[in-house]
């Protein structure tokens, strides 16, 4: 089973309000005491917070259901009741958390961030707050509020810098292992990449991004066929993307274009992003045959080749994506 997780689905429920009292005043030398019934208190939140020592949301996979505490009943002398405990589920940061018709509730985009994903019930009114000229002596109190119940959808969009783009076998793990210390499974076979791997990759001075290996696209994606939408949102929250095309493909450019438009008919922003094309594999070629290939892209698209074999055009890519993040 995978360790990485970017879906789960939990019900939730914030404590129920505590009641307010309807305590009157009895001390035997203030015969007319009135009422001194303290507030209910409020009942627990849930509460989604960001961890950014978390990647994945494997640590909720199997949790069913999160319940608040009750806010504690008023009490005498117009002390009010405890609040309930919260209860704060954490999360990668990346995540969206959504109600179950689908509207964003709130998104984590840094660490320790909170946003309540439901709010407790309200403590209820003590017998103080309903004294009135013609009523001196209220014997009732106000019951709390029920807290908010219902399912919370977490979804996780990996952040980094770079994320790969390309067909399955493209050799973007290759890449991966080849710029960083991630480990991703590799195997000449489609689809060996099933879940995002992201490493850190090292560059000049000691300075360094975030790289993501995101599972094989291919024809359809985006209306499902494959892999489809699970892993194209990965995409989303990439800051440039690094389309990869084999130094082997039958046709590299209209491999390019089909990555593409699998893009454009998922998320037209996507396009919008800042890219690199690049040419992996590149140890398959001489430079005549670079030629042909880069020959097969218009001039403001060039590629750019590379070998996570040799290690040919490493440092070259490394700095064009440094560039194009900081340029």
């Amino acid at each position: 089973m995978s360790n990485f997780v970017d879906y789960v689905k939990i019900h939730c429920k914030s404590g129920h309000g505590g009641a307010g009292s309807a305590h009157l005043r009895r001390e035997k030398y203030i015969p007319k005491g009135g009422p001194d019934g303290g507030d209910g208190g409020r009942g627990g939140h849930i509460i989604m917070k960001g961890n950014g020592n978390e990647w994945t949301l494997l640590p909720l996979r199997y949790t069913r259901h999160v319940k608040a505490e009750r806010g504690e009943n008023g009490g005498k002398n117009q002390l009010t009741g405890a609040y309930g405990a919260d209860v704060y589920i954490e999360v990668p940061i990346g995540t969206i958390a959504k109600n179950e018709d689908g509207e964003i509730i709130g998104e984590i985009l840094e660490d320790g961030q909170e946003i309540i994903l439901m709010e407790g019930g309200m403590g209820g009114k003590g017998n103080e707050h309903f004294k009135s000229s013609t009523n001196q002596t209220p014997r009732f109190a106000q019951p709390g509020m029920e807290g908010q119940e219902g399912y919370v959808i977490f979804e996780l969009k990996i952040l980094a810098d770079v994320g790969l783009v390309g067909f399955p076998n493209a050799g973007k793990s290759t890449l991966l292992s080849a710029v960083s210390a991630a480990k991703p499974k590799i195997a000449d076979y489609a689809f060996t990449t099933l879940t995002p791997n992201l490493g850190i990759v090292d560059y000049r001075n000691y300075k360094s991004f975030v790289m993501a290996d995101i599972p094989g696209i291919i024809e359809g994606a985006a209306e499902g066929k494959g892999l489809g939408h699970r892993f194209l949102r990965h995409i989303e929250r990439n800051s440039i993307l690094l389309f990869l095309i084999p130094a082997d493909s039958e046709d590299h450019f209209q491999e390019f274009k089909i990555l593409e438009n699998e893009l454009k008919e998922y998320n037209p922003e996507l396009l919008d992003k800042d890219f690199i094309i690049s040419i992996s594999k590149a140890d398959l070629l001489d430079d005549e045959l670079k030629k042909e290939i880069a020959a097969e892209f218009p001039e403001n698209k060039q590629p750019l080749f590379f070998s996570g074999v040799t290690g040919e055009g490493l440092v070259e890519l490394k700095d064009a994506i440094w560039k194009q993040l900081h340029g």
